[in-house]
């Protein structure tokens, strides 16, 4: 039987994203970097990076997956001590500027 040209292209997509999933999966295991870092690295969204890990990886590599999943859990259960780094800089550098400004000023 014939194949079309849109089922030979979907295929072919359909391997471009598994291979993508698994070298996403290696790359957190190597690095353990975040979620939004491993995105900007890839060219894809937060939201493709994490539907690539939890729900295409177990299905293509359950080994991979497994340590993927401990890696996210633990960067989930820092997350707020992160988010409270980041504020803590941004008002830091706020206040820097605001009394540079005063300065330069008078």
């Amino acid at each position: 039987m014939y194949q079309t040209n849109s089922s030979r292209e979907a295929r072919g997509v359909h391997d471009y994203i598994k291979e993508r999933t698994i070298k996403i999966g290696r790359s957190l295991v190597e690095t353990r970097q975040t979620v939004r870092t491993i995105a900007k690295e890839f060219g894809v969204s937060k939201s493709t990076v994490h539907k690539d890990l939890t729900e295409r990886l177990p299905e293509i590599n359950p080994e991979l997956a497994n340590q993927v999943k401990m890696i996210l859990e633990y960067h989930k259960s820092i997350r707020h001590l992160r988010g409270g780094e980041a504020t803590k800089v941004k008002y830091k550098r706020n206040r820097q500027k605001h009394a540079d400004h005063l300065v330069t000023a008078r």
